[in-house]
């Protein structure tokens, strides 16, 4: 007996924001487009771009996840 999963049709939303803040030790804020509330990232978890390529505004797609403290942006990606 098995498990079978058609994920042809699977699509992952990626939450929208802007770069909101860089600081010079290697992570920002990201300002989420449906939020109040500001995201943290760290540069580990950019994907396609690098840190210093960022500027702040900067429009971007990322996940979040849960951190030790508390919510943030994985998966980064400049738009």
């Amino acid at each position: 007996m098995g498990i079978n999963v058609n994920l042809n049709n699977f699509q992952i939303e990626m939450a929208q924001g802007t770069i909101k803040r860089l600081t010079d030790r290697g992570f920002g804020f990201i300002a989420q487009q449906d939020s109040d509330k500001d995201l943290f990232f760290h540069s580990s978890e950019l994907s396609g771009v690098d840190f210093n390529d960022l500027k702040e505004g900067d429009a971007v797609t990322f996940e979040v996840g849960e951190g030790p403290k508390g919510p943030n942006a994985t998966k980064v990606e400049k738009v």
